[in-house]
């Protein structure tokens, strides 16, 4: 099920008390420009078996949340994360909140985004399907002219950054959602 995390009321430089796993550096840095945080930084798609087993203790004993950047490397390493550890937080920002005109990432975002992004983390439960691929197709989040409209309606919910149908549907179940309740979002 979904956490989202608003008691935490950011405001001058917060202190987070969770370790934030970024790509890099810059992210690092921008994060710092805001918040008083100890980052983790993946170097990209470097991702080694010692940074995994890191990022694990460090959730054991502060939390960690995954920060990663809303294109396929960040994706990829958010994926390879959550499937390694259970129980990590995810914080999700769109593309068009943290670009330039030639890149993007958590680098590029500002203040109010990142603030956005950390008082709605995600957690993603491994559990049984909640929500059945006929359901989804039912409920219009594919095979329609408007089902990508009725996507990012979702997306921006639940805070579930950009993604295509099939990432929707398995982001869907991991958050133990039911055909009701997105109908419900999306009446």
């Amino acid at each position: 099920q979904q956490e989202a995390d608003q008691s935490r009321g950011f405001s001058g430089s917060m202190k987070i008390e969770e370790v934030i796993v970024v790509e890099g550096k810059n992210d690092t840095l921008n994060l710092k420009r805001y918040f008083e945080v100890d980052t983790i930084e993946t170097h990209g798609l470097g991702l080694s078996r010692e940074t995994v087993e890191y990022i694990r203790e460090i959730n054991r004993t502060r939390g960690v949340i995954v920060f990663t950047d809303p294109d396929s490397a960040g994706e990829n390493i958010r994926r390879k994360l959550n499937y390694e550890i259970p129980n990590l937080k995810n914080a999700f920002i769109l593309k068009e909140d943290a670009r330039t005109s030639k890149k993007v990432g958590v680098e590029h975002a500002c203040k109010k985004v990142l603030e956005e992004a950390l008082n709605n983390l995600v957690t993603f439960v491994e559990s049984r399907e909640s929500l059945s691929y006929a359901d989804f197709v039912d409920l219009g989040l594919t095979g329609r002219d408007n089902s990508s409209e009725l996507r990012d309606r979702l997306i921006k919910r639940y805070h579930l950054g950009k993604c295509n149908g099939k990432t929707l549907f398995k982001r869907l179940n991991m958050l133990g959602l039911k055909k009701e309740d997105i109908w419900q979002e999306l009446i």
